[in-house]
Formats: structure tokens, sequence, C-alpha cells
């Protein structure tokens, strides 16, 4: 399936804001280095900050072609299967990354596993700023019950 042009802005969103924060963990982590706190090893930062980054872009890619992919469904239990499949690949997918970054001594273990976590900065950031969403019209008291209504329905956890 190809993703959709919204999907695309938003991981291209997502990549530059990962990027943005792994020039922040290195410079945290070569501030850290300056008061010996951990041993400042360049090739093995830039390394696991790389290989973490593309991680965490690929698992938030998968995520998107997900939602592609549930939104044609009608039926809701195929529906929310498909989003638990989804939700298990990649936690494994992470899950097997931090253990990749413990195991491999090439690679720096707080540089490659953080990159994870920089997609939810990112969208936690950029929601702080209403850049996430913005609204294209104003939500009238109907619009809010209909929502409302619409989030009773069923419980539904991904």
């Amino acid at each position: 399936m190809k993703l959709q042009s919204a999907s695309r802005k938003e991981i291209r969103r997502i990549a530059v804001g990962t990027l943005v924060c792994d020039g922040i963990m290195v410079a945290g982590l070569f501030l850290l280095s300056q008061f010996d706190m951990g041993k400042f090893d360049l090739p093995r930062i830039l390394l696991g900050a790389a290989c973490g980054s593309v991680i965490a872009i690929l698992n938030f890619t998968i995520l998107c072609l997900t939602v592609q992919i549930a939104a044609e469904i009608e039926n809701k239990r195929k529906m929310k299967a498909k989003f638990q499949l989804s939700y298990n690949i990649r936690l494994a997918l992470q899950a097997g990354w931090v253990i990749a970054c413990f195991a491999i001594p090439q690679i720096h273990f707080i540089a490659g596993a953080a990159p994870i976590l920089f997609p939810n900065v990112v969208i936690f950031y950029l929601n702080s700023k209403n850049l996430l969403m913005p609204s294209t019209r104003t939500a009238s008291p109907s619009d809010e019950a209909e929502e409302e209504q619409e989030d009773r329905l069923e419980n539904f956890e991904v």
C-alpha cells in the first residue's frame, strides 16, 4: 500500500524532529562526559543515534500504514485485530532494538535506545504548540456532542 500524502508529511515532520532530538542528545552526552559522567565515544554514539532513529521512524511509518489499512476495514473486530497485530509487531521491533543496543558493543546503549522515544517527544511538542492538528474550523456544541457520543460507542484500545 502506498502512503497517503498526509502520512508522508507527518512522517517527514517526525523524522526532522527526531533528528533534532538526536542532536540534543549528542550534545547532552558530550556535556555529561565533560563532568566525567561517561565516555564520549562519537562513532558509537552516532551509530546508535542513526540506527535508533531509523527504527523510530520505521515504527511510526508502520503505524501510519496500519491506520490507512484499518480505515478501510468495515468490521470492527477485524480492525481491532489489525491494530493489535501492528502494535505487537512494533513493540517487538522496539524491544529487539533495545536488546541489540545492549548486546552490540559498537553501539552506545543510551544513544541507540533513546531515539525510540523521540517521536513521542516530537508529538508532545507539536501538540503543545497546537501544530499537531491545526483547527480548520471552530467546533460547534453539536459537533462536540456527536464526538462525545461516538466516544461512548465502544471501548477501543490500541
